[in-house]
């Protein structure tokens, strides 16, 4: 099957990139290389990925190719993933999450692309999960606390006037808080690559509020499955990718802290804006439907990551 994945050369991307590749699929890459690393898709561009560097915001750079590369299945993975960044600048993180996913929607229009899956989010889109009982299915009222949550959702509701209006088949995975081998440890990384990057510095972790916020993490390789079952399956509008289970940020750095075998102690800070105190998602759905459950343990999941660095 020819697949086309746009920000493939970021840390799910180039994951999930491998992994087609693996089952013989023909990999087109759509990335501009800002956040995404010409060294994560080393091995796949040596089995026959194809790069397209591009940013999914030039609507006619992006229809030329897509009608090039004439793709049966497209993943949308490129985005602004950073809150904090959404947060200082939601104009830009809207232009990317909002214009660029209607660039990639208009672009699946026009060409007939027969599916697109969307990767949205589970860990933002839903805000505030303190008081709600945990963990939250996917009809649970959507309110977001930071323009990274909204823009997210933005693309969601653009999904879904694609298919009213023009048919287009697609679906939209809510994913938890990703980590794994690949994600950057600097910039924009999830809090598991900045712990493990600082215990490989031999630095301590600075956590911000408490410690006590809780989050959904999920790992790369069970997303990339979720991936894989979804884009086949005829399933539309959001789909949970977690795991359900809550972990606080406090017994990560206590984790990391074991497998790295050496003092990891918490320096606090004060809280940072547009950040939720409790998130964990249900997957059952993804289960019952997709026959996808999470398999990786965390205990398991952060070896493998402290590993890969």
């Amino acid at each position: 099957m020819r697949c086309l994945v746009t920000g493939g050369a970021g840390f799910i991307g180039s994951n999930l990139a491998d992994a087609l590749l693996a089952r013989g699929d023909r990999v087109t890459i759509f990335d501009d290389l800002s956040t995404g690393r010409r060294q994560n898709i080393e091995a796949a561009l040596a089995n026959g990925a194809e790069l397209v560097e591009l940013d999914i915001r030039d609507r006619t750079a992006l229809e030329a190719e897509v009608e090039r590369a004439a793709p049966e299945l497209i993943f949308h993975l490129a985005a602004q993933v950073d809150v904090r960044k959404s947060v200082a600048d939601p104009a830009f993180d809207a232009s990317i999450n909002v214009g660029g996913t209607a660039n990639v929607l208009e672009a699946t229009r026009r060409f007939g692309v027969p599916r697109l899956v969307f990767a949205s989010t589970g860990g933002a889109i839903y805000g505030e999960g303190d008081g709600q009982e945990l963990p939250l299915s996917e009809a649970t009222p959507v309110a977001p606390l930071s323009p990274y949550g909204q823009s997210k959702q933005a693309g969601e509701l653009y999904m879904s006037l694609y298919e009213r209006l023009y048919g287009v088949s697609s679906v939209c995975l809510r994913l938890g808080n990703v980590y794994g081998p690949r994600q950057d440890p600097l910039g924009e990384a999830g809090v598991i690559a900045i712990f493990c990057g600082l215990l490989g510095e031999g630095k301590q972790p600075t956590v911000y509020g408490d410690g006590k916020q809780t989050r959904d993490y999920i790992f790369v390789g069970d997303v990339v499955n979720a991936m894989l079952a979804a884009a086949p399956s005829e399933l539309h509008g959001p789909v949970n990718v977690g795991t359900g289970i809550e972990t606080d940020v406090l017994e990560l750095a206590a984790r990391l802290g074991e497998l790295g075998g050496a003092p990891f102690e918490p320096q606090f800070a004060p809280p940072r804006t547009g950040e939720v105190q409790r998130i964990t998602i249900d997957p059952s759905r993804a289960e019952a439907e997709l026959g996808w459950r999470a398999a990786m343990a965390l205990p398991e999941g952060l070896k493998l990551t402290l590993d890969s660095l």
